[in-house]
């Protein structure tokens, strides 16, 4: 028997989230909740995160620019978090202690996807 394998379609959702991702951007940052309310569904912020997980390679997108709502950088380990720190502080984004970014100052202000 011959079987052919695929790889999965991107849903309309993921798609969207991919376009946002890729848009963020240098020096600014989005937040998961932020994401996933842009595109189309304001409670998938974890669903953000898994795509962002095995979708940042494939698609190449700046992970390091998606923090979580209270500005932190929300990795595990301390060396991935002091990864995305350095990544950061590259694009000009001042990291303060606790790896916190000021969303005042370096949240990305988009207010529909309908403009990238």
């Amino acid at each position: 028997m011959n079987k052919r394998w695929c790889l999965p379609i991107p849903s309309d959702f993921t798609e969207k989230i991919i376009r946002i991702i890729k848009n963020i951007p240098n020096g600014k940052v989005l937040t998961y909740g932020f994401i996933a309310k842009l595109a189309g569904n304001p409670r998938a912020a974890r669903q953000v995160s898994w795509i962002l997980h095995s979708s940042s390679k494939k698609y190449n997108l700046p992970w390091h620019r998606v923090i979580n709502s209270k500005g932190n950088i929300a990795l595990n380990s301390i060396e991935d978090r002091e990864y995305q720190k350095s990544l950061l502080e590259q694009e000009g984004i001042v990291i303060t202690e606790g790896f916190r970014v000021d969303l005042k100052k370096y949240l990305w202000k988009i207010e529909s996807i309908k403009k990238i």
